[in-house]
């Protein structure tokens, strides 16, 4: 039988001036140093920039162990980051230089009976990139890091919403595994249904130390196959009549089977096992028509997705719990697809299986990231194993449903100036184009395979054009307005976003600025992307009234983005079946910083998380500009100005999609109203909306076109609202309001009474008490209507602070103060 002796234990980490540092393994040297009151906290204040020669020093990590000798006895390192020389009893094993993919080394004839020295020296990754850099010629990318010269998680060298922490160590379990005869080398399972018959292609792939016939038994929901195998590889066939289907979350259940493959000896002696949970589910990705349409069991799913990024820089500290929190927080947002982006990694055994277990499609990028990769090896063989390796590894889930070749590197390749810069030099295009569709192909035939995020279908296509296949928007944020969104018409998109400041807890956690503001030393720092500031301040003046304050800044940069990206996602739903779905950027941080995120890198859900959260409901009720023509893919139109608010086109209607899988009767009284909340018309809107579509309710004359489009706005009985003028350009009422709060337990209950139009009523509890959550943000309350915020905390609450500035607060009370 095989064994396994974990290798985690004893270890101490060496570098620089250091020595005889505990180490903890799975962990990495920032960890351990920081473990041990050697380094301050990278995610504190500028504490980044002091620590970067980390990234630059060479780091040992040395154990001893005790070992019985004994059969056929590998090394297995399921992880080292990244360039590494093993040494066994001061003999070597063998070297590294991928962070994304095993090792194993036979050491049988190096270990001692007794105690044995395991050391594992690692090599600065800069010294290594910069090398290989050196040597091939320069390559073009988004940021000065050369970390597409090195296999290695890229955002670890700094992105625009990620601090520059060169990570080092054993991320990944290591031990040592004893076996005789033969052991289960790879176990693939391709897993189909048809007609109601699923089906487990499941091949097998043999590591041998004896030639002597060995039996692989296959069983899966009660039925069994076997094979007597001389060689090293098997193909055993089950078949399961009428099995429970896996189906995205929102479409049914997850049904699950436990697939277990067990390989014996002549004698009937077990060898090896290998267990997976599978799901019995087809899946394929629709291109008619130039779309991109997501199709699970024959049924297309509208797309309702959030890009991935790593959770933690540090990834010993994203545990199965705190995945499980993140994944909740999703599903609440009523998420449905999880993108990992292509500068991380490929994702953890503990993410894909929860992902299987609630129901979310996942996209699996490659990983390749806005900027050109050489094909010269060693790194053509190296990619060709990470991906082999990965795909196998990641095969048998059911929620992975597409991989895809790289983030942004066709588009850059086309739109970025790399042409002139690389003269010739290789940039990935036969990555993209051949080798990994090839190993997709051969290792996971029954997954589509797209070659890169933005791809227009084809190769003679320009790769970001909205009108075929999927496209990422971000002339929005860098150089336009949000109201620009509405001017695309895309088949599906994959990447668009809109930034703001996380939780003021967790400024105040990690920035000990004494005066916040967002120029201030700490608030600067954690703003990484070029220009940031000025692009927030861009956004704010088109749309709210001036902030006086700081208190007002992040209130209303938190509420722009909000509204952002809602705006984008209500207006894709609306354009269904011509667009098929939606992937914001970006669920979650790794650290505390002024980003994309709906949930910061404490875990605090911003703003957006609750207008993600209404915005991606399975029943949406928007309203938007429409002049009755038909709806047809494009871009925005020639001639729009930079930087300024596009005005709708057309006057509104009111769109109802329903992503449920039920009819939905829909009932609504839509009212055109001043701001004193007077109706001045109204009119009952009705319609039944089919599962998976779209009913368009066009508005009577006498709500469609207002009178004094400053003082005049839409609202309904089920919540959305329209205002003709921007916020800034309201005369908005002083707010005024009567509010109780309530206490039970560890919930505090604050009903807020409008007795005038309240804006975007939004409670941040967490200035009180930095683990209190509200259940709503950004409400429109009309006068003589009520609101009731629930909020969990272990703490009593301040009950005057909590319905006060700077905790309790609306458009109005920046606009027109009490």
């Amino acid at each position: 039988m095989t064994s396994y002796q974990p290798l985690h234990e004893g270890w101490t980490l060496s570098g620089a001036d250091l020595a005889g540092i505990p180490a903890v393994v799975p962990g990495c040297v920032h960890t351990d140093l920081l473990r041990a009151g050697r380094i301050e906290d990278p995610y504190l204040d500028e504490n980044e920039t002091e620590l970067a020669w980390i990234g630059r020093t060479d780091w040992e990590y040395s154990t001893s162990f005790i070992a019985e000798p004994g059969g056929r006895t590998d090394l297995v390192c399921a992880g080292l980051d990244t360039v590494a020389s093993i040494e066994l009893n001061g003999s070597p094993v063998g070297e590294t230089a991928n962070m994304h993919r095993g090792y194993r080394f036979d050491v049988g004839s190096l270990l001692r009976d007794g105690v044995n020295d395991l050391t594992i020296k690692f090599t600065s990754a800069y010294a290594y990139a910069e090398a290989e850099q050196q040597r091939l010629g320069n390559r073009p990318n988004a940021y000065p890091e050369p970390f597409n010269f090195i296999r290695k998680q890229a955002c670890n060298f700094g992105w625009d919403w990620g601090p520059t922490l060169v990570t080092a160590g054993i991320w990944q379990p290591i031990g040592l595994e004893t076996w005789s005869v033969a052991r289960l080398a790879e176990v693939r399972p391709q897993v189909t249904v048809d007609r109601g018959t699923g089906r487990v292609e499941l091949r097998v792939r043999l590591a041998r130390a004896a030639e002597e016939p060995v039996t692989i038994t296959a069983e899966v929901a009660g039925r069994s196959a076997r094979a007597t195998v001389d060689g090293i590889e098997a193909l055993l066939i089950l078949t399961v009549d009428d099995p429970g289907l896996w189906w995205p979350r929102g479409f049914g259940d997850q049904a699950r089977y436990d697939l277990g493959v067990t390989l014996t000896s002549a004698d009937g002696s077990v060898l090896d096992t290998w267990e997976r949970k599978i799901g019995f589910r087809s899946v394929r990705i629709d291109t008619a028509g130039d779309g991109y349409t997501v199709i699970v069991n024959d049924v297309p799913v509208f797309v309702r997705g959030i890009n991935w990024i790593p959770d933690d820089v540090f990834a010993d500290r994203i545990t199965r719990g705190r995945l499980a929190t993140r994944f909740r927080q999703a599903a609440e947002a009523n998420v449905n697809y999880l993108r990992i982006w292509g500068g991380g990694r490929y994702e953890s055994f503990d993410f894909y299986d929860l992902a299987d277990e609630m129901g979310f499609l996942v996209g699996q990028d490659f990983l390749f990231a806005c900027a050109a990769y050489p094909e010269e090896e060693p790194f053509r063989s190296e990619i060709e194993a990470e991906a082999r390796e990965n795909v196998v590894r990641l095969a048998s889930h059911p929620s992975l449903v597409v991989w895809t070749g790289n983030n942004e590197n066709l588009w850059g390749y086309e739109d970025w100036g790399w042409k002139a810069e690389l003269n010739g030099r290789t940039w990935g295009s036969t990555f993209y184009y051949d080798l990994l569709p090839r190993i997709v192909g051969e290792l996971d035939p029954s997954r589509p395979y797209w070659p890169g995020s933005p791809y227009s279908g084809t190769r003679d296509r320009y790769p970001n054009d909205p009108v075929h296949g999927t496209t990422h928007i971000w002339d929005v944020w860098n150089t336009d307005d949000y109201t620009k969104y509405a001017a695309y018409r895309p088949r599906f998109v994959s990447e668009f976003g809109f930034q703001a400041p996380p939780a003021f807890s967790t400024l105040r956690r990690s920035i000990s600025d004494e005066r916040l503001a967002p120029d201030s030393p700490g608030m600067a720092h954690h703003q990484k992307a070029v220009g940031g500031d000025q692009k927030l301040e861009r956004g704010l003046a088109n749309h709210l009234p001036a902030p006086r304050d700081f208190d007002d800044w992040h209130f209303l940069t938190q509420l722009n983005q909000a509204r952002a990206v809602a705006f984008g996602i209500e207006h894709f739903r609306s354009l269904r079946p011509l667009c098929q779905g939606t992937i914001m950027w970006q669920l979650n941080d790794c650290w505390p910083v002024t980003s994309w995120a709906a949930v910061d890198g404490d875990g605090r859900k911003k703003p957006l998380w609750y207008a993600m959260r209404d915005a991606y409901a399975d029943r949406l009720l928007t309203f938007q500009p429409r002049t009755g023509a038909p709806l047809t893919a494009g871009g925005p139109p020639p001639g729009l100005e930079p930087g300024a608010v596009v005005p709708p086109e057309g006057p509104p209607a009111l769109v109802a999609a329903n992503d449920s899988r039920t009819p939905w009767v829909v009932s609504t009284t839509v009212t055109r109203r001043d701001l004193t909340g007077a109706v001045l018309a109204s009119a009952l809107l009705e319609a039944t909306v089919p599962p998976g579509e779209n009913v368009t309710l066009a508005l009577p004359a006498e709500l469609s076109a207002p009178g004094d489009p400053t003082t005049e706005f839409l609202a309904t009985d089920a919540g959305p609202t329209w205002f003709w003028a921007l916020d800034k350009d309201i005369p908005w009422p002083a707010a005024d309001y009567d509010a109780d709060v309530t206490h039970d337990g560890d919930t505090t209950t604050v009903t807020v009474r409008a007795t005038s139009l309240l804006r975007s009523l939004t409670l941040f509890p967490d200035r009180l008490d930095p683990a209190a959550e509200a259940d709503r943000a950004a409400v429109d309350v009309l006068p003589g209507e009520s609101v009731t915020f629930t909020i969990q905390s272990g703490h009593k609450l301040d009950e005057e602070a909590l319905v006060s500035r700077p905790v309790l607060r609306c458009v109005n009370d920046v606009a027109a103060p009490r």
